[in-house]
């Protein structure tokens, strides 16, 4: 599933969670290099783990990231499904 990013270069980032672990993590448009070495590093990552690893992230002058905005959606996430 796509969930859209707000405020970043990379507009969409799609994942998978099995058993609480990262799976497929793909940005859409944005630093293709970076953002694929960000997602081979969270392959198989437990969630929980990555919030805390991405959170608060900047980039640049921006108050967020890539990364921080891919931590929202996990944070959402894991509290639509409590």
């Amino acid at each position: 599933m796509k969930h859209k990013l707000e405020g970043v270069c990379s507009k969409e980032v799609s994942f998978r969670v099995a058993d609480g672990r990262l799976k497929g993590v793909k940005f859409f448009k944005g630093c293709p290099g970076n953002l694929e070495a960000l997602a081979r590093l969270l392959e198989g990552m437990p969630v929980k783990d990555a919030v805390k690893k991405l959170k608060g992230i900047t980039c640049g002058d921006k108050a967020t990231s890539c990364s921080d905005q891919l931590a929202k959606v996990l944070l959402k996430l894991i509290k639509t499904s409590k």
